[in-house]
């Protein structure tokens, strides 16, 4: 798996939460009643959210 900083983490998770929190789905199984944050967080350990790093250089 791709190692990313502390930032690149923080942003993936929290571009999720937020696209869960409007309605996004779920494309793990959680937990019922999780919040958008942690079923991000979820995702992001099992390496299924569909969000990419470019980085310069």
């Amino acid at each position: 798996m791709f190692k990313y900083t502390r930032f690149e983490k923080a942003r993936i998770i929290g571009a999720r939460a937020l696209q869960i929190a409007m309605g996004a789905p779920v494309l793990v199984d959680v937990p019922e009643g999780s919040t958008p944050l942690q079923a991000a967080m979820i995702e992001f350990e099992k390496g299924a959210i569909p969000i990419t790093v470019i980085r310069p250089g």
